[in-house]
């Protein structure tokens, strides 16, 4: 069970901070480095994969409700990103599923776990699940790219890079946000800027191009396990195109459903906590 004190809403940047020290923190083999893990709860393994520029503080909003229904949760920073060390070869989703394998065995043996992924790494979790089926019992995808032949939609983004620290940059990462992530004005507050923000400046794997293919589309197929998707129906990267989400998550042989959650956007599972953890839940009981 979670700990009595974890937090149930995670709503401030204190909240965050309690829940990131009621974690477990195990490091498993990365290159030369380690790959680190944040793990909460007991019970049956679900493993939480990040998005791109992202870390476990992606998935900030649904750990706790999973821990509370008897799971434990496996969350990395993937190689390359957070407190990760990054890749020895490769910079892109398919240089990370033997990073994650070799953490997952070092952390739960020959188990099989539940895999979720967001955007970035709902790709990447979509390739571990073609390549390691023994050890995938279900697959689901939250906001995944790489669907389409078609390119997906251009988000017209600040340049932050080269500004020095101040409210120039954060003007500029907080338009971002507004941007590519976050649906409703109100979604933009000062815990969705602090983890954007300190996710994006820690990313360490830049060179990342094959979530602009189609090569998830074409990974799907491939995935024996069970697989799922859920979608903010204001996606800015699927905007008015949600017909290719539907037919690209179908190409799965055991294709079970897709969710989509109104009036939220790409980085759903923060965005409407409330309407996104129950249809996690059910997924992973179904």
């Amino acid at each position: 069970m979670p700990p009595a004190d974890m937090p149930n809403k995670i709503a401030t940047l204190a909240h965050a901070k309690a829940l990131e020290r009621l974690a477990r923190r195990v490091e498993t083999p990365c290159g030369a480095g380690a790959m680190v893990w944040h793990v909460w709860g007991e019970g049956p393994p679900v493993v939480l994969i990040h998005g791109g520029s992202g870390s476990w503080s992606h998935w900030v909003r649904s750990i706790g409700p999973l821990a509370a229904s008897g799971r434990s949760v496996y969350v990395p920073d993937l190689p390359g990103c957070g407190d990760s060390a990054p890749p020895p070869q490769g910079h892109d989703g398919d240089a990370l599923p033997p990073w994650i394998d070799r953490g997952v065995r070092a952390l739960l043996g020959a188990t099989p776990f539940d895999l979720v992924g967001f955007s970035f790494g709902a790709m990447v979790s979509g390739f571990f699940a073609a390549d390691y089926p023994a050890q995938v019992r279900r697959l689901i995808l939250v906001g995944a790219p790489a669907l389409s032949s078609a390119p997906m939609a251009k988000v017209a983004l600040r340049e932050w890079l080269p500004l020095p620290d101040g409210p120039e940059r954060e003007a500029a990462m907080l338009f971002n946000l507004r941007a590519l992530m976050l649906a409703r004005d109100e979604s933009v507050d000062e815990l969705a800027l602090t983890l954007y923000a300190d996710a994006l400046k820690r990313d360490r794997l830049t060179k990342r191009r094959m979530a602009a293919t189609d090569v998830l589309l074409r990974t799907m197929p491939r995935i024996a396990c069970p697989v799922w998707g859920i979608w903010g129906a204001e996606d800015v990267l699927y905007h008015d195109r949600f017909d290719v989400v539907t037919q690209g998550i179908a190409r799965a042989p055991d294709f079970r459903s897709l969710a989509m959650i109104p009036r939220a956007g790409h980085w759903v599972q923060f965005e409407d906590a409330d309407a996104f953890n129950p249809l996690l839940l059910a997924m992973l009981d179904e």
